[in-house]
């Protein structure tokens, strides 16, 4: 019974999906920043690649655990799990990102600055929009096993209550 009480008082805390976006936005921006001039700092002393890749895990770490505790509500420290997670979205931002950027190169001979800023800072924010869904829907949701155990298995009689009359027109093998 308390631990029902708890879930329920955990789901009544996590914020709403504009809010938990907008703090998305705060908390991933403001990580981004720090780390850019944590990279330039870094690489006075040490190769860039060797600076880029030390700050992109450090970053990558706290993203997660400000993620964790802030943006999505979740109640405490981020996991294991969802640290791994967290990082294979941001590994696939940053692939999206690069071949936005190697598409732009064969597509365009001499690309300006302006051109290359505004093709990064658009990928970037089509994959931070699709990192925030994975991030939400995925890696930080809530109660996923205590909603699919209440669901239990699903029965064939079931699915079959879902389908109405006479759409075994739409599929022969119906």
């Amino acid at each position: 019974m308390q631990q029902q009480q708890e879930q329920q008082q955990q789901r009544s805390a996590a914020p709403g999906a504009l809010a938990a976006f907008a703090r998305f936005v705060l908390c991933g921006g403001g990580v981004g920043v720090a780390s850019s001039f944590a990279v330039a700092a870094s690489a006075s002393w040490m190769p860039w690649a060797l600076a880029n890749a030390l700050i992109t895990v450090v970053s990558t770490l706290l993203a997660t655990e400000l993620h964790a505790r802030f943006t999505f509500g979740a109640g405490g420290r981020a996991t294991w799990r969802q640290h791994g997670q967290s990082a294979g979205s941001a590994a696939a931002a940053y692939g999206v990102t690069c071949v936005a950027m190697f598409v732009l190169q064969r597509l365009v001979e001499a690309p300006g600055a302006v051109l290359e800023q505004a093709v990064y800072l658009s990928a970037s924010a089509l994959a931070g929009v699709a990192r925030f869904a994975v991030l939400r829907l995925v890696v930080f949701a809530r109660n996923r096993a205590v909603v699919a155990a209440a669901a239990g298995p699903v029965r064939a009689a079931d699915v079959g209550a879902l389908i109405p009359a006479g759409a075994t027109g739409f599929c022969r093998a119906a």
